[in-house]
């Protein structure tokens, strides 16, 4: 395990926070915990510091502290240019991410698997980490998604692979974070709440190639590879829509090379883009430990996606209802209606951000057949599409479902993807999603012959 330095400055009282000030414990350095959060709520996450023989700096004070530091860990929901890190910089310590602080322990026997891209990383993680399990092989899900990366590195030789989920706000603050394979699974605005413009926030996620070698491996969503330019990394790339690609989709089949390989439509999938995961995946786990085929058709048949990422929830007389709640952008609802080969009913909406739906009124218009709304965007939704696909307003998702089901033609998929967020009728995109499924759950009860 590699030397730290004695006195370190851990950013934030979340679950990174706790990791890193563990890590460092266990290194034998002198952490503090600076968070400049409300005190009196923080008081329970101090009291916790206390007993592990942490000390904890919480409120204003923490954005002027003037103890010994030799290294600043930053937790990834803390801005770089927040008052509390510029504090440090200004007097020219070293700042880095938790992801790196954790790297910099990561035994050189085990592999780092990361995963970045705007939608789709905890889908991939997730599956990554499934098909290690059906190996002799080790593995944890980890980062953005699972346990904290300094976690997991807490526990040694415990994993030989991590499979590790990692945002932009995670790359902002590497030095020498290389992983032996990169997956970029894609790329659309976001997050421009803490990015000057998209720009930034690309360059930020491309960072996940920046130290690796030609001895690492780097999985590229095809389309994109121009944009990210020359890395060092040997390259794969895939695609559900260029048949260049080394990983291709033909509708039912992930191929390789042209070969067919793994059979997607026995999965519990669905969705091309959902595909793409599949090949990222593949390609990754392929190239680390020589994964049989044979491990990952038995790990991926049976592997249940996460809830309210495009979950098949319930079929009621042919019609599959699939809950794809997480998409609270507009990249993920284009992406869920690319994934779909036949006409679909679409239920959409949800708080007004200002997003422009107009962007993809060709591709709803292409895909869709009837569009069901809800929530505070439904009325402008419905202005924006109408003309080119019939729209229905209704006030509950419940009522969506039930209207779904009434216009939805023989055999049509009914495809919750809201295209935004939550707030104006739920706490959660989780919330809105469990309240999709009960409600189809609901209707399937009360559609069985007695």
């Amino acid at each position: 395990m590699s030397a730290a330095p004695q006195n370190i400055a851990i950013l934030g009282a979340g679950l990174s926070g706790f990791a890193a000030a563990r890590l460092a414990v266990q290194d034998g350095a002198k952490p503090v915990v600076l968070d400049s959060g409300d005190p009196q709520k923080l008081a329970p996450a101090k009291e916790k510091f206390e007993r592990m023989g942490v000390d904890a700096v919480f409120g204003p004070e923490a954005e002027t502290y003037s103890g010994a530091v030799d290294l600043v860990v930053q937790s990834p929901g803390i801005d770089l240019a927040s008052p509390i890190v510029r504090q440090f910089k200004t007097k020219g310590i070293s700042v880095i991410g938790e992801v790196e602080f954790a790297f910099r322990h990561v035994q050189r026997s085990s592999a780092v698997i990361a995963i970045t891209g705007t939608n789709g990383k905890t889908t991939t993680t997730e599956m990554i980490d499934e098909i290690y399990d059906h190996t002799i092989m080790k593995c944890v899900a980890t980062g953005n998604y699972g346990v904290p990366f300094c976690e997991a590195v807490l526990h040694g030789t415990a994993y030989d692979i991590f499979s590790l989920e990692v945002s932009s706000f995670q790359l902002e603050a590497i030095e020498t974070f290389r992983p032996t394979v990169s997956i970029w699974l894609n790329f659309a605005p976001d997050h421009l709440d803490r990015y000057a413009d998209v720009e930034e926030y690309f360059q930020a996620k491309r960072r996940i190639f920046d130290f690796q070698t030609e001895n690492d491996l780097a999985v590229i969503k095809y389309e994109d590879r121009e944009k990210i330019g020359e890395i060092a990394a040997r390259v794969l790339t895939f695609s559900a829509y260029d048949s260049e690609a080394d990983y291709t989709f033909d509708g039912s089949w992930i191929c390789h090379e042209g070969k067919r390989i793994f059979d997607f439509s026995a999965t519990k999938l669905r969705g091309t883009h959902n595909a793409e995961n599949v090949m990222a995946a593949i390609a990754a786990t392929t190239n680390v430990g020589e994964v049989e085929m044979e491990s990952i058709v038995k790990a991926l048949s049976g592997y249940q996606p996460p809830a309210h990422r495009c979950e098949l929830v319930g079929e009621i007389d042919g019609h599959e209802f699939i809950n794809d709640s997480k998409a609270t952008n507009l990249h993920a609802l284009e992406s869920s209606l690319r994934g779909q080969v036949d006409p679909i009913v679409l239920i959409a909406g949800g708080k007004d951000k200002g997003l422009d739906f107009g962007e993809i009124t060709d591709l709803v218009a292409e895909k869709v057949s009837q569009v069901i709304l809800i929530g505070q965007m439904a009325d402008r939704i419905a202005e924006t599409w109408g003309k080119q696909v019939p729209c229905t307003i209704v006030e509950t998702l419940p009522a969506a479902v039930e209207e779904s089901l009434q216009v939805a033609r023989p055999k049509q998929t009914i495809l919750f993807s809201p295209g935004t967020s939550s707030f104006d009728m739920f706490g959660s995109y989780g919330e809105r999603g469990d309240v999709f499924r009960n409600a189809v759950t609901k209707l399937s009860n009360e559609n069985k012959p007695d």
